[in-house]
C-alpha cells in the first residue's frame, strides 16, 4: 500500500520527473518568494508551486511554468479551501483571513 500521504489521481504527476524539474524552475523564478503575499507587499518565503489553472479544469496546463506560482503553505490553503477538512482546519483559515485584515459579515435580515 501507498504511503503517499495525499492519495488522489495526481500522485503519478505530482512525483514525475518533469514536474519535478518545472516545481523548482518556478520556485527558482519566483526567488522562493510567496506570489500571494507579494500582492499585499509582505516577503515571505515559500516552498509550494501552485497551479493557477488547476490541473482537473485543464489537464493541458499541467506543464506550463506561465500557469505556476510559488506560494506559502498559508496562501496555498486558502487557494484551496475545499481541501481543508474538519472544524480545526476552517480555524485555522479563518485565523489567517482575519491576520491579513478579511472580515466576515454575516448577510443581513431582510
Amino acid at each position: 500500500m501507498s504511503k503517499r500521504r495525499y492519495n488522489n489521481y495526481n500522485n503519478d504527476f505530482y512525483h514525475s520527473k518533469e514536474w519535478k524539474q518545472l516545481r523548482l524552475q518556478a520556485l527558482e523564478r519566483d526567488l522562493y518568494q510567496c506570489q500571494e503575499c507579494l500582492k499585499q507587499g509582505k516577503h515571505t518565503f515559500a516552498s509550494t508551486v501552485h497551479h493557477i489553472v488547476p490541473l482537473r479544469a485543464d489537464k493541458s496546463e499541467a506543464l506550463r511554468v506561465d500557469n505556476l506560482e510559488t506560494v506559502c503553505a498559508s496562501c496555498h490553503n486558502l487557494l484551496h479551501p475545499e481541501k481543508l477538512k474538519g472544524i480545526k482546519a476552517k480555524k485555522r483559515v479563518n485565523r489567517v483571513h482575519k491576520l491579513r485584515g478579511v472580515v466576515f459579515h454575516a448577510n443581513p435580515k431582510n
